[in-house]
């Protein structure tokens, strides 16, 4: 697949990976429709740069927390660059919870964010793809649905969530879009942490070192091209999955 003047959908890209996966698809040659959550100045400076590098760029904010007007992305989008054909759900929370202490309403937003809006971004994306038009889905999952993290219980259930969604797309709406996913490791501190608790973490790897935002950006754009891939979620964490 071409990505060149295709119209590109990335949910939380004002930030961190969103930001990153959102400016290698501008570099490509997509045009961009940055959503954000709450941080709008992050968003105008993505799409600022993005349009430095030739993308014709829209922003919106749309609350992701309610689901039922998760789709809303995609009619956004539509109507300021046209047809949507490349979507990467990266949107996310990163909530400290457990099994002992998490509350019904902390539990449902977090689903609702992680999970249930990007199934119903997704939907509304394949709703309103033209028939002549192939599709690409890229979900942004965590390495850790395998080994869950001790305490970010709903995150990492909703993540597990995600990969077992990216699987059941790409059965149910292919053969016009392809779903896959980029399950992440140790990419960026978490936010709030330093340098110090990075090594750290890093020194776990078999590889040492964090990953960054650019193994993620020449992932995403792999999967999105090669045509011939669906239903995979593509791990990036330095080997952390062997050990």
């Amino acid at each position: 697949m071409d990505l060149e003047g295709r119209v590109a959908v990335v949910t939380g890209a004002g930030v961190r990976v969103g930001r990153a996966i959102a400016l290698g698809l501008a570099e490509a040659g997509a045009d961009l429709f940055v959503h954000y959550g709450h941080s709008r100045e992050a968003a105008e400076e993505t799409a600022a740069t993005a349009e430095s590098l030739g993308a014709r760029t829209a922003i919106g904010s749309v609350d992701l927390s309610s689901p039922e007007g998760a789709g809303e992305v995609i009619h956004l989008a539509e109507q300021a660059l046209g047809p949507v054909s490349l979507l990467v759900n990266s949107a996310s929370g990163f909530p400290g919870d457990t099994i002992e202490d998490v509350e019904f309403d902390a539990w449902q937003r977090t689903l609702d964010l992680t999970l249930s809006s990007p199934v119903f971004i997704t939907q509304a994306f394949a709703d309103r793809l033209p028939a002549d038009l192939a599709g690409s889905v890229v979900n942004v999952t965590d390495v850790r649905t395998t080994r869950p993290y001790l305490k970010r219980f709903s995150y990492i259930v909703a993540r597990g969530g995600i990969d077992t969604f990216t699987r059941a797309a790409a059965l149910s709406l292919a053969p016009q879009i392809r779903v896959n996913a980029v399950a992440l490791g140790l990419i960026l501190p978490s936010e709030g942490q330093g340098r110090e608790y990075e090594e750290r973490l890093a020194a776990k790897l078999p590889l040492q070192r964090a990953g960054g935002t650019q193994p993620v950006v020449d992932t995403v754009l792999f999967l999105m091209r090669n045509d011939f891939i669906t239903g995979e979620i593509v791990r990036i964490d330095g080997g952390g999955h062997l050990k």
